[in-house]
């Protein structure tokens, strides 16, 4: 207990209030003299968003890569391994590095070694493997720990070693001399990475004092600090820390933005006769070798001791204009971390001010409350007006669409994750066996987050940046309530609308189809009849690209070219014709006998699908020149001409490579309602007003429109329990969840922020952006059942 209160005790305080902000919007004395604006102009060309993603990666500046690319034009940097002229500047560049990095952490060559790595992960896992833990010692991480710094559990377990998650506050109880195991492991963060939380650097130096090192000996308990998050917004101070850690990692380009393969490993000297062997040893690390007999002799200095193979001498050199740039801009790391605390506080303030008008919270805010220090980072989730948690997803969807980015997600850290969202380690386990990942869509389990948002600053973040944040979560959430459904709030009453009516005015627009999932749709042509199967429209989906060694179809969301792809069917011939711009028509046959085929799987909306790969390269070269991405072709052979009506596999559903249903159904009255919309929210100088949203952008089977002057109301349809189309019966399986997928032109390819953007204000259902609605056909007379344009619509 003792020692506990000596690592309380010994906490930085608080830090003072920051400066308020001026009534301009830019605090009054933390944006380095006034230079701020200058700064973001002539440094920081590219924030053309909101970003918020700091402690994600930060921005590079434009000084340091004009002098690293000069540079690159008047030297040659080359592999220090060798030992002409151009091999002997590089080393010299490579050792002052290290000497300049350790000078920005706060120390030097006498007191710490650098060695550098990947990244601060690799960084991580060397320390683990360097440590002389004993089969009878422990590792202990703390909760804030990130996912790199729990892996090393397994590298421990595999040893032997106890594993011990702890609090922060326990460490002084777990460290204690009495309950001693052997040498052991103590890892935790300087900065949490979900929260923003910070812990003291002085650990090493408490527990060194308690028991007494001497230059002979090493404690029994060894110390590693992760300052991936840290460093980028503070200074590290090694030497005001007494003994300090014995290992701290570190990432270049969460401090500076680049270099990205960079990461390095401060070791204590005074800790290096002490360290195990490590097992591998590449190219550089021994002074001498046999091929046939076990023999080798490391290295006597650590730094190529541990840093296999040669070293990424570009990043290397690439630091010093980080470091150079860093100094010019800001003066210090001391400037930065007064400018980040100021922004910091004044974006959990205006967070915590945003109310709904009947006073409850938008926000509710992890952490940065009590005594405890917290750095520029805050990780929240949205509420409605009654209290109830609105879909991280869904926000950072919006996000998106409105140029601002934040992250969203458990943010590698399960700890903290747990910990602010009240996570059991048992309900983690089960969202896992549904199916759910990090990452996913599944934001609300049981109206419960299972993640949160992430806003992060860094040196460049301006006020306004923050306020452009706030006038967002206003805009977008202010008094949603999430429990009504958007059809309420419709200029049009469609509560007057009867269950049991039929709509017998209105017929079938268009049929679509999309042969490529995620390419670009084809028209069947007016008054054919197209085919529905049990899988849904012949055709329709019946393809994906796929990546090699992915279990998930590639989509426009990622690769937005695939909208260029048009695709054509020849019914007589029974082909499929694929167009794109520059690129001579591939043709490719629809029955699976004609096709090489291989059986693979793939996945679709977490649901498993059965994927066969057409083997071609004719097929896979015009697809990866088009795309401009290395892809191939894959199929469902139950979907193709002779396999529409082929016994069903219950191991696979009764869909093709579509996301949720068979079928989706749009109206042209709600098309041009959102329509509408958009023009009445736009500014009168916004170019968005004067785009037209068709009905086809939002990618439908069918499209549906009113006939005579009994018109069918915007969003009729999702009231809609049964369609009849020429008698055929189709079951409405609910609301088409829209992404921003939406977003994307389906002429030109281009990312535009409509329809999404107006749909998420206008049209959420149960917190969820909806358009269209999901068919299935039902019935026993599927053999005989077809849809064609012109078709009459009755719906119920």
């Amino acid at each position: 207990m003792e020692l506990q209160k000596r690592l309380l005790a010994q906490q930085p305080a608080t830090p003072p209030p920051s400066p308020p902000a001026s009534t301009n919007g830019i605090l009054s004395a933390s944006d380095y003299n006034g230079r701020l604006d200058e700064i973001r102009r002539t440094e920081y060309p590219q924030l053309k968003t909101v970003f918020l993603d700091h402690t994600g990666s930060t921005v590079c500046a434009a000084s340091h890569i004009q002098a690293f690319a000069a540079e690159l034009m008047t030297q040659i940097p080359a592999n220090p391994h060798s030992r002409h002229v151009e091999s002997q500047w590089t080393q010299a560049r490579i050792d002052h590095a290290r000497d300049r990095l350790l000078a920005f952490a706060g120390t030097s060559a006498e007191r710490y070694a650098v060695v550098f790595t990947a990244n601060a992960t690799a960084a991580i896992r060397l320390a683990a493997e360097i440590t002389p833990i004993e089969q009878h010692g422990e590792f202990c991480y703390t909760r804030e720990s990130h996912t790199s710094v729990v892996g090393v559990r397994s590298l421990a377990a595999d040893q032997g070693v106890h594993l011990r998650p702890i609090e922060f506050t326990d460490i002084g109880e777990v460290t204690a001399p009495a309950r001693c195991r052997g040498t052991s492991l103590l890892a935790y963060p300087a900065q949490c990475n979900f929260s923003g939380q910070r812990f003291p650097l002085n650990v090493a130096d408490t527990v060194s004092k308690l028991y007494g090192s001497t230059s002979d000996t090493h404690v029994p308990w060894w110390v590693l600090v992760d300052a991936a998050a840290y460093a980028a917004s503070s200074p590290l101070r090694l030497d005001a820390h007494g003994a300090g850690p014995d290992f701290v990692a570190m990432s270049m380009y969460k401090i500076f933005g680049a270099p990205t393969g960079l990461g390095a490993l401060l070791i204590r000297r005074s800790s290096v006769p002490f360290l195990r062997t490590k097992r591998y040893f590449g190219g550089g690390t021994v002074a001498g070798l046999t091929f046939d007999q076990p023999w080798q002799v490391y290295r006597s200095d650590i730094e190529a001791r541990l840093e296999d193979g040669t070293v990424n001498f570009h990043d290397i050199i690439s630091l010093h204009h980080a470091l150079d740039a860093h100094a010019n801009i800001y003066d210090s790391i001391d400037m930065v971390a007064r400018h980040a605390r100021a922004v910091t506080e004044y974006a959990v303030r205006e967070l915590r001010a945003l109310r709904h008008r009947n006073g409850r919270l938008v926000c509710e805010v992890y952490g940065h409350t009590g005594e405890s220090v917290f750095g520029p980072t805050v990780a929240f989730n949205v509420k409605d007006r009654a209290g109830r948690y609105i879909g991280y997803m869904e926000v950072e969807r919006l996000a998106v669409m409105a140029g601002i980015s934040l992250r969203a997600g458990r943010f590698c850290n399960p700890g903290a994750a747990q910990k602010w969202l009240c996570l059991s380690a048992q309900e983690l386990m089960k969202h896992a066996s549904l199916g759910y990942v990090c990452g996913d869509d599944h934001d609300l389990v049981d109206d419960k987050p299972v993640g949160a948002l992430r806003v992060s600053f860094g040196a460049m973040t301006s006020i306004e940046d923050i306020d452009q944040l706030v006038k967002f979560l206003l805009y977008q959430f202010r008094d949603y309530n999430m429990s009504g459904s958007a059809i309420s709030r419709l200029p049009i009453d469609t509560m007057e609308i009867s269950p049991t009516a039929l709509s017998v005015n209105a017929q079938v627009d268009k049929v679509i189809i999309y042969p490529v999932k995620s390419c670009h749709g084809w028209t069947v042509p007016s008054g054919t009849s197209w085919p529905v199967t049990r899988h849904g429209l012949k055709y329709d989906r019946v393809f994906v690209l796929m990546r090699e060694h992915s279990l998930l179809p590639m989509q426009q969301k990622q690769v937005p070219n695939m909208a260029l792809i048009r695709p054509r069917v020849d019914i007589d011939k029974s082909t499929l014709v694929l167009d794109a711009p520059g690129h001579e028509l591939l043709e490719i046959s629809l029955r699976p006998e004609d096709l090489k085929l291989e059986t693979t799987e793939t996945q679709v909306c977490s649901t498993r699908v059965r994927a066969v790969r057409v083997r071609s390269d004719r097929i896979s070269l015009w697809l990866s020149s088009v795309l401009s991405v290395s892809c191939y072709l894959a199929c469902e052979p139950r979907l193709l001409e002779s396999g529409a009506n082929t016994p069903h596999n219950s191991c696979y559903p009764d869909k093709s490579f579509a996301n949720k249903a068979q079928i989706l159904m749009v109206t042209q009255e709600s098309s041009r309602q959102v329509e509408q919309w958009i023009a009445e929210d736009a500014a009168p100088d916004d170019a968005t007003s004067r785009i037209r949203v068709g009905p086809m952008q939002y990618r439908p089977n069918i499209i549906v429109k009113s006939l005579g002057t009994d018109m069918i109301k915007p969003f009729e349809e999702l009231k809609w329990t049964l369609v009849h189309v020429d008698g055929s019966r189709f079951a409405v399986a609910g609301p088409c969840r829209r992404c921003q997928m939406i977003s994307i032109d389906q002429e030109s390819a281009k990312k535009l922020k409509e329809p999404y953007a107006t749909l998420a204000r206008r049209m959420r259902v149960d917190g969820k952006v909806v358009f269209g609605i999901y068919l299935n056909a039902t019935g026993s007379l599927l053999s005989t059942t077809s849809i064609k344009s012109g078709a009459t619509i009755n719906a119920a």
